[in-house]
């Protein structure tokens, strides 16, 4: 019996089979892709209909309503002005994230509903477009589910960036989410954002102005800087290379004062400042307390909070483009809100300047934090008639809040220091993987 030749194959017969192997390796990445797509629109439409149908909208006695009056968002009150910030609230929007998406809703709500406050501020990373977390790249459907909520609780609101809302690999930029999200005034009047000038660097430098109802003067203006993202060709974060507020926004800063000043009759407006990522100014502060054996300074005054990341790292911005000291020499900012490390809480005056941490809301970014409950909450900023202000964290698991859907159960006592100590957490989860 003869032995059986193998046909040796021609090369067009070899490219053909080359292409239906890639033909079909295209058709099961197409197939994947779309069930992926599919999945994902099931699993953030269910928030938006828990938004809908679950979420109802918060009572107030007195709802103050904003005015465009030269271009800046203006409230006119003699009363106290009540203002919530909120913090990396961390909407994953995707098919890996439905459920903790739902628990940062519902904590966003129980707590607005219970304070009712005349403004929330919002310093940034609002959305988490972080794939193995969120299981999508779409960082506009956390942007949408956000705006959603807060129209629904007939809240208003306004925010800035943080550098995980548009990342270097999401699907939109801050000009497209600017734009069609927190921009649509049609379709979310509540949000008070606005893109700012285009001639300084970032998106969503603005002032919000809270005036005496009866003089017409400037009670306190709120300034909203964008602090971008990454810098040094950190462009993922790895490096924890961080930005900061840029020059030309600093100069801006002084020139809205400038102006701001002449509008209030030649009396320097008192002002609040709202961004992301923390002043350098911060880490001098807490290394100042430190040095001193965790007690008040010359320059450093604490009030209240720790400082909850591994080795009470401040992940500040790289370079200092003098805004702190801005702050100072206009003698306007009387106190910076930011949020960015979000075992981070505390809050101490510096140099005459009160800097605070928020509370954070995250249930997604940092590894095993949903099952952690005392970083989780707000800020209330209380600004009163005389243009003077207070402010203190209110934690998310008190009776007085009470959520919507099932309201999760954490472990409350996880080695974080309480205020008495002043000292750095050591949480039974790492924040080493630059989630923050």
């Amino acid at each position: 019996m003869g032995t059986k030749q193998k046909v040796k194959k021609t090369p067009k017969q070899r490219a053909k089979k080359a292409g239906k192997i890639l033909l079909i390796l295209l058709l099961v990445i197409a197939v994947i892709a779309a069930a992926v797509a599919v999945v994902n629109v099931v699993s953030y439409s269910s928030n938006r209909t828990f938004i809908k149908e679950a979420i109802q909208p918060v009572s107030f006695e007195e709802q103050l309503e904003p005015e465009l009056m030269d271009g800046h968002y203006t409230f006119f009150t003699d009363r106290e002005f009540k203002i919530m910030q909120l913090t990396d609230i961390h909407l994953g929007g995707g098919c890996m994230s439905t459920q903790k998406d739902n628990m940062a809703i519902n904590a966003v709500a129980a707590m607005i509903t219970a304070e009712k406050p005349d403004l929330v501020v919002v310093t940034g990373d609002i959305a988490y477009p972080v794939p193995h977390q969120a299981g999508t790249l779409n960082n506009k459907s956390g942007a949408v589910t956000f705006a959603q909520l807060m129209e629904k609780l007939g809240v208003y609101w306004c925010n800035v960036y943080g550098n995980h809302d548009t990342e270097l690999y999401a699907y939109h930029s801050r000009k497209d989410i600017s734009k069609n999200v927190y921009g649509n005034k049609e379709k979310y009047p509540h949000c008070l954002f606005q893109a700012g000038p285009d001639e300084i660097d970032g998106e969503g430098n603005y002032v919000i102005n809270i005036r005496n109802k009866t003089t017409g003067d400037i009670r306190q203006s709120l300034f909203l800087f964008d602090s971008h993202s990454y810098v040094d060709g950190d462009y993922f974060g790895f490096m924890w290379k961080y930005d900061s507020v840029h020059e030309n926004q600093v100069q801006w800063y002084r020139d809205t004062v400038k102006a701001l000043t002449e509008e209030n009759g030649g009396a320097t407006p008192q002002s609040l400042a709202f961004f992301h990522i923390p002043l350098p100014e911060m880490k001098e502060a807490a290394k100042e307390y430190q040095e001193n054996d965790f007690q008040d300074t010359e320059n450093v005054k604490y009030f209240e909070g720790v400082l909850g990341e591994n080795d009470m790292v401040i992940c500040s911005g790289v370079y200092n483009y003098g805004l702190f000291d801005a702050f100072k020499e206009t003698g306007s900012t009387q106190g910076v809100f930011f949020g960015h490390d979000h075992l981070n809480n505390m809050s101490l005056s510096y140099k005459g300047i009160r800097l605070t941490y928020g509370y954070s809301i995250d249930y997604l970014a940092y590894p095993e934090i949903f099952k952690y409950g005392l970083q989780r909450g707000c800020t209330v900023i209380t600004v009163k008639p005389d243009s003077s202000f207070d402010c203190h964290h209110e934690n998310y698991y008190q009776d007085k809040y009470q959520a919507t859907g099932e309201k999760e159960t954490v472990i409350l006592d996880h080695g974080m220091a309480d205020d008495q100590d002043h000292a750095g957490a050591v949480f039974d989860f790492q924040a080493e993987n630059n989630m923050d």
